[in-house]
């Protein structure tokens, strides 16, 4: 059987002793850390044990000045214990931890940070994220999935069970993902979640430092992110400091009864957001949106815990140095303690100064969500250090702007432009994740009316040529439809598969062309925006630099609409009356009398 990772690291106790390490956590560190290293030790009977570190140099174990104890501390378990180190050169060590006639030891390495690691760039308007949820994508290694420490085994039948995906599935999926415009794979969390049931989405992590086994293991995923790279593809981690799961290992034996949130009976999240900023609220209400558990199988963290929020803040930087990480998105932000989940942020935004982090903060209007962007301009002075948001306002705008006919004042696309008016909202544009769906909702496919996947093609559009960071779900490319929406989010999700309508074709070949062109353009990436209010469900808007400026027409109706040029005039007597399709190519003139077909789109790019 293969070694795991952390049987690697870990030595046995001595047999005479009664004293054992089973856990040390991270599992490895690296030197020029701008964190100071402090571990957390799990085993039996370690408190007050006494430190020593010594280093291997061949067989033999030599006194070190490399890796030196500078603090330790007791838990409320006496299973635990916290050990501050001083990193100061790689190598392979040994700790070794005494009480009286006792004693237990445990390898740790140290090695060398990777050459250009802090400076590692990240993803910006220039990437299109390709969001996946691995046990809903691609079946790669049918082999792993069940696995004997695993409760719950693989069960294609059963909709809310295990489907299969896995990282391997992802691997093979790499080229495919990069021809359909992607630049970046955000993949919902893959670290092992070991609930009973329903433990396919991964939300309720059981070890925050190993891969699912389902899914494939450390290595795998390394080599994953590794091939990723080496296609052009970038790489994000799905990141949950706000709850574990039941069946996570520390909940047998909590280092500190304060670790997670506790009430003398369950007691769920208020999910209510505004608590952090509302100067009406209530403390009792704060209280319960902060501490509520997410769910009865996800237990609530306490990030006011100092060890709790040092964990996460080395958890976090030891993943993004392990696998070599481009960037992070964190789930249900807001309901994390906002001062300390600030702080997680800043700690990795120092260890890496350009790496982006976006934040779900679920929530609308805009001027809430705007609150928690780093920078923003709050009355109470707080700073989320979040640099990126995800755009639900937007998103919003979009699906309801398409799930209709869009008849009636104020429906249709003139929601998409109400959307866009809040803008000045935020601190900066550039970091905003817009989105048309997601993991917990339905497809787009769904939504739109009469679900007719002419209206999944405007949605596309305007995902591609909007300000902000386009996130695309895994399948709206080509117009999925939901497994059965009447199981929640269990029927959301399916396998990936191949379009199978002419429809599916047209579309996954109009989103592959539009996007690969988005790659390729920086005015569309790094634009600032003008657009124009109609009242018959169009909407047009320009994106412009000094260099260029690319124009936007949508039309939402089921009629042919004449695009009004002379409402345009502004926009056009600077960049050009005339223009190319980004599409086909085709020259095209701006002038009156110029009409759109029902349900579609233009793209051009307009030259003097």
């Amino acid at each position: 059987m293969k070694k795991t990772f952390l049987s690697i690291c870990l030595l046995a106790a001595m047999a005479v002793s009664a004293q054992t390490i089973d856990r040390i956590e991270p599992l490895s560190w690296w030197t020029e850390m701008q964190l100071p290293l402090t571990v957390m030790i799990h085993g039996t009977d370690l408190q007050d044990a006494q430190v020593s570190i010594q280093k291997r140099e061949g067989k033999k174990l030599k006194a070190t000045e490399g890796l030196v104890v500078r603090g330790q501390h007791n838990a409320e378990s006496k299973n635990y214990l916290f050990v501050d180190l001083d990193v100061r050169e790689a190598g392979e060590y040994v700790i070794t931890l005494k009480k009286g006639k006792k004693t237990a030891k445990v390898n740790y390495t140290i090695s060398n940070r990777r050459e250009g690691s802090r400076n590692r760039k990240s993803y910006t308007t220039a990437d299109v994220i390709y969001l996946l949820m691995p046990d809903r994508f691609v079946d790669g290694d049918p082999t792993n999935n069940s696995h004997p420490t695993t409760l719950e085994k693989g069960d294609k039948a059963n909709i809310h069970g295990r489907h299969g995906g896995d990282i391997q599935g992802i691997i093979n999926s790499l080229d495919y993902i990069k021809s359909i415009g992607a630049t970046a794979i955000w993949p919902t969390p893959l670290t092992l979640d070991n609930e009973p049931g329903w433990s396919y989405h991964g939300y309720a992590c059981a070890d925050y430092y190993h891969i699912d086994p389902r899914f494939g293991d450390n290595e795998l995923y390394r080599q994953m992110v590794k091939l990723a790279h080496e296609k052009g593809l970038k790489f994000i981690m799905d990141m949950v400091p706000n709850h574990c799961g039941l069946a996570h290992w520390w909940m047998q034996d909590l280092p500190y009864q304060d670790w997670i949130h506790q009430f003398s009976t369950y007691t769920q999240t208020n999910n209510v957001f505004t608590t952090s900023y509302d100067v009406n609220a209530s403390k009792y209400d704060r209280n319960i949106n902060d501490s509520g558990w997410f769910d009865t199988h996800m237990p609530d963290m306490n990030l006011d815990n100092p060890y709790l929020l040092q964990y996460f803040k080395q958890w976090a930087i030891w993943w993004i140095e392990y696998a070599d990480l481009d960037g992070l998105r964190v789930d249900t932000y807001p309901y994390n303690e906002k001062v300390p989940a600030s702080d997680w942020c800043k700690a990795i935004r120092n260890e890496y100064p350009h790496i982006n982090i976006v934040g779900e903060c679920w929530t609308r209007p805009t001027s809430e969500v705007a609150y928690w962007q780093a920078d923003h301009n709050n009355y109470d002075g707080f700073n989320s250090n979040l640099p990126t948001v995800m755009d639900f306002p937007t998103e919003e705008a979009i699906r309801a702007a398409l799930s209709s006919d869009g008849k009636g004042w104020g429906n249709g696309l003139t929601r998409v432009y109400d959307a866009l008016t809040q803008d000045y909202h935020y601190a900066d544009l550039n970091n905003l994740f817009t989105f048309i769906g997601n993991h917990d909702m339905e497809h787009i496919a769904d939504v739109v009316y009469n679900n007719d996947l002419r209206r999944v093609q405007l949605a596309i559009t305007m995902l591609a040529t909007m300000r902000g960071i386009p996130q695309i779900f895994a399948g709206d490319e080509y117009g999925e439809r939901s497994a059965d929406m009447q199981y929640g989010h269990s029927g959301l999700r399916r396998l990936l598969r191949e379009p199978e309508t002419k429809q599916e074709k047209d579309l996954m070949a109009y989103h592959a062309q539009l996007f690969n062109w988005r790659k390729r353009n920086d005015i569309v990436q790094k634009g600032r925006t003008m657009h124009f209010i109609s009242r018959d469900n169009t909407y047009c808007y320009f994106r412009y630099t000094n260099q260029g400026c690319i124009m936007v027409f949508i039309n939402a109706s089921e009629e042919n609409r004449e695009v009004p040029v002379s409402h345009y005039k502004e926009m056009l007597d600077k960049f050009g009356y005339q223009g190319v399709d980004v599409l086909d190519g085709s020259e095209v003139e701006l002038r009156e009398g110029l009409t759109i077909d029902g349900l579609s789109s233009m793209v051009i790019e307009l030259k003097k």
